[in-house]
């Protein structure tokens, strides 16, 4: 039987701001973590990484642990460097990802690939995936660092999956979720999940968090991909269509293209194979998009993500902790709005 969840009445849009409250004092601590581990003698090393990590990022998945951890009336300090280990994750993967993808813009800024090259990237890029395992070992938890571990195998695989998806337009829905599930809820999952191995609590617990966390990962990312295509690069923090212009499968091009006349259908084939690729060309994939309503249903996809993420942490404790993930949730779906 499902426990009911009892919130306190909320005024205005969703936000951030109850999780960022909640756990502002343990983030400080992270911040503290982060600074000290991404420090090297090489000065260019702390320089690229600073530029990421100091760049605007809303620092989400960090958040997670410690807000899980408080969900969990943990009373240690071990998830501080847990939660740093996290977000160095999350900053290579970004900066791997930009390499990949011939990104020039990341949070409104420049990315670090376009400043300093690709070279200097995907090796600053490792030297934080090495930080964060030093991190994890220092924890001395074998649980820990199989979690973590193995999410950041499975982020590696989601991406090389998204690679070998990319312009092929015959990817259909069941591979798209496997990649957004690897590529991104994989963090969320295990970031929440490690706070209740810390704290010591039972397999049920430690496995309703990671539940949220992949749901709410989902989620996220459901929203990214259709707010490329109906967002603003100011909003978004990159250029808007992006997506379409790399050729990425994503849901609304899925729905869009099952949905569309012979005529649409080979609009979608030669865009996604790099044929099409003007702003032109874009307002017409916009329009069709609109047409199939294939974004409004990837953002119902999101809000049924976003719904299970909430239904699986109906078991623990009603109060602020509670109430601010399910937050953080409903702002994950309403950043579309």
């Amino acid at each position: 039987m499902t426990a009911t969840i009892h919130r306190m009445p909320r005024t205005g849009a969703p936000s951030l701001q109850p999780m960022m409250n909640l756990v502002a004092e343990d983030m400080n601590a992270v911040n503290s973590v982060i600074l000290a581990r991404m420090q090297s003698r090489i000065p260019l090393i702390p320089e690229l990484a600073g530029h990421l990590i100091a760049g605007g990022g809303k620092r989400l998945r960090p958040m997670l642990t410690l807000a899980a951890a408080r969900l969990l009336d943990y009373g240690g300090t071990r998830h501080h460097k847990l939660a740093a280990a996290v977000e160095f994750i999350h900053t290579a993967t970004l900066l791997h990802d930009d390499v990949v993808d011939g990104s020039a813009m990341r949070r409104g800024k420049q990315t670090a690939n376009l400043i300093w090259g690709n070279n200097a990237s995907v090796l600053v890029g490792d030297f934080l995936f090495s930080r964060a395992f030093e991190l994890m070992v220092e924890d001395g938890s074998l649980k820990v660092l199989k979690i973590l571990s193995h999410a950041s195998a499975v982020i590696a695989e989601g991406e090389v999956n998204q690679l070998t998806a990319q312009r092929r337009i015959e990817t259909d829905e069941d591979q798209y979720l496997d990649i957004i599930g690897a590529k991104t809820a994989a963090l969320f999952a295990a970031a929440s999940r490690i706070s209740a191995v810390v704290a010591e609590r039972p397999d049920a617990e430690e496995l309703a968090l990671d539940a949220y966390g992949r749901n709410l990962g989902i989620a996220f990312q459901l929203v990214d991909d259709a707010i490329d295509y109906v967002s603003d690069g100011a909003t978004m923090g990159k250029d808007t269509g992006d997506d379409f212009r790399d050729g990425k499968i994503t849901l609304p091009v899925i729905l869009a293209y099952a949905r569309g006349s012979d005529a649409d259908r080979k609009f979608w084939k030669d865009a996604m194979s790099g044929l099409h690729g003007e702003n032109a060309d874009l307002n017409h994939a916009q329009a069709l998009l609109r047409q199939t309503q294939a974004i409004d249903d990837t953002l119902a996809r999101a809000r049924h993500y976003g719904q299970r993420a909430i239904d699986t942490i109906a078991m623990f404790a009603n109060g602020a902790a509670k109430d601010a993930l399910i937050e953080a949730v409903e702002f994950a779906v309403a950043r579309a709005y």
